[in-house]
């Protein structure tokens, strides 16, 4: 490994909000990892991220190369470029040799994922993605759980006034912790992404899909009754069965396991909702995983439901 110096790395300096910096200056802003919300603005042309303590932005990460990558002021604009590191490096999750910043833009750097800022207005930019952080996950680009439980608490609130129905799914990734043992980190983290990704496209506007902690995920269902809900739920399961996750040639077999609850008058509190849930989501995965269980009895449907028209 070539050892770096003064000649060959610019070291750039990091200012805190209270530095008064220009709002011009380009930044990334850390959006999953360790140092979650901290600000690296770009004062200079050349900008090095990796594990080396001498690299402008440094990574403490076993999963991050000693010089990992640059970003670097060119007439394009900054351009992100890999230096031929070992567990690549990404653009809105494309792995690239090198390629032009946009404003928005998410680099992943090992298991640390950045948000490119630009343009004028900085701090405002940088102020409204710390309040994004807060109610939205770094990683797979959902609610967090911080957001499903406030958005929880308001659908509970407005089904109680109004006697409307409301259904939970949750589900967590079966043997999840064998695929971060067997592949790695970065491996359980695309999953986690991908998995995301999958299944983003089939909530609509009035759900809410979160996560609710590690390998755990929740959807808010409103106006849709037990029946529904867990049909719903095969829906999804079947999907990511059927799915394909392939991951640097390494092809993962995932399933999940569900539980689905609809809440009742009874129900005071939104953790006895979710007891019951997580209730049900436990019998899932004792009784094999794979497989959605409902809290409760509930009667089959007289008539099929047709899967199509009920989440195109």
């Amino acid at each position: 490994m070539k050892k770096m110096t003064d000649d060959t790395t610019r070291v750039t300096a990091m200012h805190n909000l209270s530095d008064g910096a220009s709002d011009a200056v380009d930044c990334l802003v850390q959006i999953y990892g360790k140092a979650l919300g901290k600000k690296y603005e770009m004062f200079e042309p050349l900008v090095t991220l990796g594990r080396d303590p001498q690299n402008s932005i440094v990574l403490d990460s076993d999963s991050v190369s000693r010089r990992h990558a640059v970003v670097e002021i060119t007439d394009k604009g900054r351009v992100l470029r890999d230096l031929d590191s070992t567990n690549g490096t990404y653009l809105n999750d494309i792995q690239i040799k090198s390629a032009v910043l946009s404003q928005n833009d998410l680099v992943k750097i090992g298991d640390t994922i950045f948000k490119f800022l630009s343009g004028n207005n900085i701090e405002s930019q940088y102020h409204e993605e710390i309040y994004r952080m807060t109610i939205w996950d770094g990683l797979t680009q959902i609610a967090n759980k911080r957001h499903l439980m406030d958005h929880l608490d308001k659908e509970f609130a407005r089904c109680q006034r109004y006697n409307r129905n409301l259904s939970l799914v949750m589900f967590d990734i079966d043997f999840f912790k064998n695929v971060n043992d067997t592949y790695g980190h970065l491996t359980g983290d695309y999953v986690l992404k991908e998995l995301s990704d999958l299944l983003r496209n089939r909530i609509r506007r009035e759900e809410l899909f979160a996560r609710y902690g590690g390998e755990e995920f929740a959807i808010v269902l409103p106006e849709s009754d037990t029946k529904v809900a867990s049909r719903f739920a095969d829906i999804i399961r079947a999907k990511v069965e059927d799915h394909v996750f392939e991951f640097e040639g390494q092809q993962i077999k995932v399933t999940i396991s569900l539980g689905v609850a609809s809440m009742n008058l009874a129900m005071k509190t939104v953790s006895e909702f979710i007891g019951q849930v997580d209730a049900a989501l436990y019998e899932a995965k004792r009784l094999g995983r794979n497989r959605v269980v409902v809290a409760g009895n509930v009667d089959e449907p007289s008539a099929p439901i047709n899967l199509d028209e009920l989440h195109p």
